[in-house]
């Protein structure tokens, strides 16, 4: 048995001729929100299709709570809870009916488990509402309901805030924060939403062409990429002292350099050479500038 949520090694997916999916690996820890990233085209629908059982992988193994999906199929999805796209209800039947009719495809889940996962979705309230009367936020979270009927280790949410007002993207986050310090279950989330992974993610992965290209911790993927900028004068003075430290890179009145030390240790270094400074600051760069520099600026 594996510790992981979930364990993908060495996956590949060819359909017909071509590799649409070529040897990639990542695990999404217990309690963990993971960040699944690439643009159109890169095999991100692909994987997850394969992640729930709705294809198969060509060669590779997928480990869900431990469970191999090959060998062990059914407590593999047991340990699952997906929403592909958006979730598809019975719209004359109440939330309550339809939580009960897919209870009942699994003869595992106890009744009382509808009212714990309403519950989890702060959705009791409405439970004995039809569904058509639901707003599109609701919907959503009756799907997430649905899905965590089997009690699993780990939610795969595709483009969960799709169609959602900000203030409705605001709420899912919120949302699904809670949700995993409720209950520890692992998330894996696939958004084109860049600024809701950067704000939600524990880690990403990003994927471009069938591959997995990185996969780190939000903070140390941002982090590491943090550049410091000056401007001062005489530049060519401050570029030479600052050079004798680390790279600088030269674009108009600005000197750019990694973030190897601090501003103040800069500002010290500067000030000691009497060299005067106009402005220093530090430049974080945002989970979708990474993105587009890693992918050549691929859409998503």
């Amino acid at each position: 048995m594996t510790g992981y949520a979930l364990e993908v090694k060495q996956v590949s997916k060819k359909i017909k001729k071509r590799m649409i999916i070529s040897d990639i690996s990542f695990q999404v820890k217990p309690g963990e929100i993971f960040g699944f990233l690439g643009p159109n085209g890169a095999g991100k629908t692909t994987t997850i299709r394969m992640l729930v059982g709705l294809m198969k992988p060509s060669s590779g193994t997928i480990l869900i709570g431990g469970y191999d999906i090959r060998k062990d199929f059914k407590k593999a999805m047991q340990n699952l809870g997906s929403i592909v796209e958006n979730p598809e209800f019975y719209p004359f039947l109440t939330g309550e009916e339809n939580l009960a009719y897919f209870a009942r495809m699994d003869n595992s889940i106890p009744k009382e488990r509808i009212q714990e996962v309403a519950a989890l979705v702060h959705m009791e309230g409405r439970l004995k509402d039809r569904v058509s009367t639901y707003s599109l936020g609701m919907r959503q979270r009756l799907g997430i309901a649905q899905a965590l009927l089997s009690k699993p280790k780990l939610l795969i949410l595709d483009e969960p805030t799709n169609g959602l007002d900000p203030s409705g993207i605001h709420e899912m986050r919120d949302f699904i924060e809670t949700l995993v310090k409720e209950t520890g279950i692992s998330v894996l989330v696939s958004s084109h939403l860049l600024a809701e992974i950067e704000l939600l993610c524990d880690r990403v992965a990003i994927m471009t062409e069938g591959k997995i290209i990185l996969t780190d911790t939000t903070q140390h993927l941002l982090e590491s990429r943090e550049q410091i900028r000056i401007e001062a004068e005489p530049q060519n003075a401050a570029r030479d002292i600052l050079s004798s430290y680390t790279d600088v890179l030269e674009n108009g009145p600005f000197l750019y350099m990694k973030k190897s030390n601090d501003v103040s240790f800069w500002n010290q270094k500067l000030v000691e050479n009497r060299i005067l400074v106009h402005r220093i600051e530090r430049l974080k760069p945002s989970l979708e500038d990474l993105f587009l520099e890693l992918t050549k600026g691929g859409e998503q």
